[in-house]
């Protein structure tokens, strides 16, 4: 096949180019190597631009059609100090020719824009990766912030490592001279030139760039410009200099996909997303009361940018408002979320019990992060489980879905509120900061797949006294989801009380009953304990004795390394959960079919203890609270001693 990229060089002057393999070459160009895979890490300052840089590069390699999975990782802080190891900001991207899962154990390639960059992440290399350098930066003053005594570029200390050192500062300034811009200016850009040198080293489209720049910078026309020279002047630098001889080619993913029209999405962004096509789907307009806190603050971001699509979003002055607002917007007949983290879950949760006594559909979002406390902002962890089983006074039980990878963040929004509307309970999601940051391809489905979710309001009567009078009671139940009706306020003839003191079952009235109240508990446990979830499927084709169990983003890494293993003849069987409460209905006998049983979480035990609680299986914890995610290494290998043992 003949691919579309061109370079800047051409789009400029016009520079004629041969067809060669799968790229353009200019004749007597250098050489092309074919890889099935690639990992690079930028990484800077949080003022570099990292994150952008990834996620243009992440951008360009979508629409190339390469499978792709990212991970962002930055500091919590607004400006860590300039040049310290704690300021580190890093996007790393994993893309291949072929079905990948996770963003990669290890970078092939580190880009360091300063020695507090290079040190941060030197450790994570392993040796003959690529390692581009912005010498500009390696002055002894920032070398000593950091710790260095002598400069690593001189040292011999990374001459396990091919060593690109490239003055990307000066390089950017000296090709925006022409531009009205001072020093400091010019220099914002060499995240760019830095971008367009890594784009042309993986055959990388350009247009696509290119247009987000003049968009980004429509206001500022000298800005988009300055960025986009900075960037045809990093491809061309790549082109041209002697110190990349030879750039690399990934070819497209072509059999990793089903047929269909991709893009690249964040988990945020797909859940997001998946809101909106809950509420049209039940018709319903949606509503989402939220209060910002990391990393579910782009979900209210998105969200607002839809109201053509009915979506009202309210932020309020705290989590309690927020919940308070999209409960009463439930009670109004919306469907009705709330986003936050797991501090705001702990702030939200009296209302919480409040919607499952009064039986309303409410879905509440927890991108999990690490804790306790303000712990972790911007780093991962699956630590909220037990708190969205129990973390709330009396017995209130609730659903509790998560999904297993950025894309599936849109089906997890579906089948949340899918659940919430037929059994009219508060719903808890439960993502993490890895899933809800990271991105990969996804399949923009057609309308005819999405389920129907329409809700059925009552619009009369639904009981008849004895003496034959019709009225309306707020908790006579669907005898098939023990679901209590949905009035929506300010229809003729079903006025009702609603509160947080137990309500009579039927009538709804007030009621102090011991007898009822221990019914109207049970009742609610039932409810949810008979939620429609379907059995879980194993992936067992060798008949192991081992089985792996895990829940949410751990997905990617677990299925990565029993992977790995299979390849090299061992046997071993994986599960996922997606429904945690209520658990699938053949969890425990899928259990007991299986000698051993290992539980990685990235928490201390969370879902293996909830399992060896309810089915008495001697599941072993695999457990990791760093606030990263797996490594498939690292799990291939606790797995093959948990098959040797």
């Amino acid at each position: 096949m003949t691919s579309q990229v061109s370079s800047p060089a051409e789009q400029a002057d016009g520079t004629d180019e041969t067809v060669v393999g799968a790229q353009r070459k200019p004749v007597g160009a250098k050489d092309v190597r074919r890889l099935d895979r690639v990992i690079i890490r930028f990484a800077g300052d949080s003022g570099d631009g990292m994150q952008l840089t990834g996620d243009r590069f992440t951008s360009e390699t979508a629409s190339f059609g390469n499978d792709l999975s990212t991970l962002p990782n930055f500091p919590a802080e607004i400006r860590a100090p300039a040049g310290t190891l704690p300021g580190v900001s890093s996007f790393q991207l994993h893309f291949a020719d072929h079905d990948i899962l996770t963003p990669g154990d290890a970078p092939n390639v580190l880009v360091a824009m300063n020695p507090a960059a290079l040190k941060a992440n030197i450790d994570d290399l392993p040796r003959g990766a690529e390692i581009i350098v912005n010498t500009d930066e390696f002055t002894k003053r920032a070398m000593q912030k950091v710790g260095y005594d002598t400069s690593p570029l001189d040292d011999g200390s990374l001459d396990g490592y091919h060593l690109h050192p490239v003055p990307l500062t000066t390089l950017t300034v000296e090709a925006l001279k022409e531009f009205d811009l001072t020093r400091k200016e010019a220099e914002r850009s060499k995240n760019m030139f830095a971008l367009g040198l890594l784009s042309w080293m993986y055959h990388r489209p350009t247009e696509g760039t290119e247009r987000f720049l003049r968009a980004k910078f429509a206001k500022k026309p000298d800005i988009a410009a300055a960025n986009i020279a900075a960037y045809r002047a990093g491809w061309n630098f790549g082109e041209t200099t002697e110190d990349f001889a030879v750039s690399y080619e990934v070819a497209p993913a072509a059999t990793a996909f089903p047929p269909g029209v991709y893009r690249n999405i964040s988990g945020n962004l797909a859940l997001s997303y998946g809101l909106i096509a809950a509420s049209r789907q039940a018709d319903l307009p949606l509503f989402l009361g939220s209060y910002p806190i990391t990393p579910a603050s782009d979900i209210l971001h998105e969200l607002s940018r839809h109201k053509n699509f009915g979506v009202r979003t309210f932020q309020a002055e705290d989590e309690i408002a927020g919940i308070g607002a999209a409960l009463g917007a439930a009670f109004g007949g919306s469907l009705a979320v709330t986003t936050t983290s797991g501090p705001g879950v702990a702030l939200k949760s009296e209302t919480i019990g409040l919607a499952v006594s009064l039986e309303l559909p409410l879905v509440v979002v927890d991108i999990q992060r690490g804790g306790p406390s303000t712990g972790l902002p911007t780093k991962t962890e699956q630590a909220d489980l037990l708190q969205a089983m129990y973390g709330r006074n009396g017995e209130a039980p609730v659903p509790v879905i998560a999904p297993r990878t950025p894309a599936d963040c849109f089906d997890a929004a579906l089948e949340a509120a899918r659940i919430a509307l037929a059994y009219r309970t508060p719903v808890f999601l439960l993502s993490d900061g890895y899933l809800a940051n990271g991105s990969e391809p996804w399949r923009i489905p057609e309308t005819d797949e999405l389920p129907d979710l329409t809700v059925q309001f009552t619009q009369g009567p639904n009981h008849t006294l004895d003496d034959g009078t019709e009225v309306f009671w707020p908790y006579k139940r669907d005898p098939h989801t023990l679901a209590r009706p949905w009035a929506v306020p300010g229809t003729p003839g079903l006025e009702h009380r609603i509160g947080g003191i137990e309500k009579q079952d039927g009538t709804g009235n007030i009621s102090y009953d011991p007898a009822n109240h221990d019914f109207m508990v049970r009742t609610r446990q039932a409810k949810v304990d008979g939620v429609h979830v379907p059995d879980l499927e194993v992936d067992d084709p060798d008949r192991a004795g081992t089985l792996v169990l895990g829940w949410g983003s751990t997905y990617g890494p677990i299925t990565a390394a029993v992977r790995r293993l299979r390849a090299e003849g061992q046997a071993i069987a994986q599960a996922h959960l997606r429904h945690l409460n209520p658990f699938p209905p053949n969890l425990g006998t899928v259990l007991k079919s299986y000698d051993k049983v290992v539980i990685p979480e990235m928490n201390l035990g969370q879902l293996a203890t909830l399992v060896r609680a309810k089915y008495l299986v001697d599941a072993q914890s695999y457990n990791q609270v760093n606030g990263m995610p797996f490594k498939a290494e690292q799990l291939a290998t606790v797995l093959k001693e948990a098959i040797d043992d």
